[in-house]
């Protein structure tokens, strides 16, 4: 599987819902927001200086979301390097509002935005959604989201895309810390350890090179 390595003035563009959005200002372009996208900024510039890196996600966003806003936020310019982290509000919505999104829906909305991208020249990194519950009914939330990760393995195996497998990494992550809500308030949204655990693994993916011998 290739390895999008990173030039120095590589374009690299997140997009997602508010776990990648993590509180950005829409109307600040420039704008990384507090979460795993400026840890990951951070780190690679002092690798690649002239690395342009743009984060795109939206709070609240399902995969819908990102296909009506694709042309805009990827397509019109395209980023060498594209990394997507996008379901849990999918999966959220069925529970909340009663407002399911099949998986097969949501796979092929997520097919569209891989087709397209990929036929812009980007090369693709895949986040799984992820879910480390705190309460005993998100158990049942994993009905419906197990589904979507096995669906989001599947299409980076498809697109030889690399493959951030965050579900397990954050829930090991809880595990060990003896409490779910250390990593996250909700079973969703990351507390600043969980970002800088995704934030470490992106990064451990796309650079292996930068991994202790």
């Amino acid at each position: 599987m290739p390895v999008p390595h990173l030039a120095p003035a590589s374009r690299l563009t997140f997009h997602g819902d508010s776990l990648t959005a993590a509180g950005r200002r829409p109307a600040v372009p420039q704008d990384l927001g507090h979460g795993y996208v400026g840890l990951v900024a951070e780190a690679l510039g002092g690798i690649h200086p002239g690395l342009r890196v743009a984060n795109r996600g939206v709070s609240g966003y399902r995969v819908r979301d990102l296909r009506a806003a694709w042309q805009a936020d990827v397509l019109a310019d395209p980023p060498d390097v594209l990394s997507v982290l996008v379901g849990v509000n999918d999966t959220w919505r069925r529970y909340d509002r009663n407002d399911p999104t099949p998986v097969a829906d949501y796979a092929r909305d997520y097919r569209h935005l891989l087709d397209t991208a990929a036929a812009a020249g980007a090369r693709l990194v895949l986040v799984e959604p992820f879910l480390v519950p705190v309460t005993g009914e998100q158990w049942t939330w994993r009905e419906d989201l197990d589904g979507r990760i096995q669906a989001v393995r599947r299409l980076a195996e498809e697109y030889g895309a690399l493959l951030l497998a965050a579900d397990g990494l954050l829930n090991q992550a809880a595990r060990q810390a003896g409490d779910p809500a250390k990593l996250t308030p909700d079973g969703v949204h990351l507390e600043p350890r969980g970002h800088e655990l995704l934030a470490a693994a992106w990064i451990d993916l796309v650079l292996p090179e930068r991994r202790p011998r």
